[in-house]
């Protein structure tokens, strides 16, 4: 059996980002694992019908909930939630808590998901892009955690106690490709409807994929699902917000695709791909 591992930072990431190639992937058979390294601590509440009295105070709670609806929606298999506190942006009194995540020594983490990676032998690991466009601190570190677990994981000499060595065969990142929102306003604005892009578009000037690998994975009949995992983190996603303002019917037509950049790579990948399992021995 195929194993993908996905690593993310807070509840609700494992639905705005790569939710339907996941769940794809899912309904092929293949062993799906989420890690998720917070508990979501330092998050707003987004949604207003969920802005009520209590619900702030067991935001913890709620959102460990949250992530067990849409997990399995998704079709996740197992759920691993590290337990660490959400780190919330700089300069902010989240993030100088000494249990947030970016506090706790990166080798202590890298350790946990090394143990994991041995257990659950995974040929492909999703992690996170060095997220230039969102420098949340705790997506920082998943990045840097997901570049050192591919690493780490085949190295017999790193925590030998924590399983036999094993070789993640390539290591993507979803990510939020330029063609793709460009696509997606284009669509928009031809249908003659209000292109929740538009400070999407400022941020991107001068961005450039150039010399990184990207492939697109075809989520046709999936992004219905990816949006009704999202849903169900309710106190974060307002359901009449930006993530639902575009008919699914407008996506599949103009661009029904997940984007995902290539990390490394133990085969050799010189141009994008249909299925990130293309290239694995065994797989497709």
């Amino acid at each position: 059996m195929a194993t993908l591992v996905a690593l993310h930072a807070h509840p609700d990431d494992e639905s705005s980002k790569g939710a339907g190639t996941v769940a794809r992937y899912a309904d092929a058979g293949v062993r799906c694992v989420l890690v998720t390294a917070t508990g979501g601590e330092a998050g707003d509440i987004l949604n207003p019908a969920m802005d009520r009295p209590g619900v702030a105070d067991r935001l913890t709670e709620i959102r460990r909930d949250e992530l067990e609806q849409a997990s399995e929606i998704i079709g996740y298999d197992e759920v691993i939630m590290l337990g660490y506190r959400d780190s919330g942006m700089p300069d902010t009194e989240h993030n100088e808590h000494q249990d947030a995540f970016v506090n706790v020594p990166f080798d202590d983490v890298l350790a946990r998901l090394v143990e994991v990676v041995r257990r659950e032998q995974p040929e492909l690991v999703l992690g996170y892009d060095d997220h230039e466009r969102y420098p949340h601190p705790d997506h920082l570190r998943v990045h840097d955690l997901s570049l050192a677990v591919f690493e780490a994981a085949a190295d017999p000499a790193f925590g030998p106690d924590l399983g036999a060595p094993w070789e993640i065969v390539k290591l993507y990142a979803p990510t939020f490709t330029a063609r793709r929102v460009m696509a997606l306003h284009d669509a928009v604005v031809a249908r003659g409807l209000e292109s929740p892009f538009e400070r999407w578009l400022e941020g991107l000037e001068g961005y450039t994929e150039d010399g990184k690998i990207v492939s697109r994975i075809d989520v046709t009949g999936y992004i219905d699902r990816a949006r009704l995992a999202l849903r169900a983190h309710a106190t974060q996603v307002d359901p009449d917000g930006f993530w639902f303002q575009v008919p699914t019917p407008v996506v599949e037509a103009a661009y029904p695709y997940e984007d995902f950049e290539l990390l490394a790579s133990r085969v050799e990948v010189t141009e994008p791909e249909r299925s990130l399992f293309a290239n694995i021995p065994g797989h497709h």
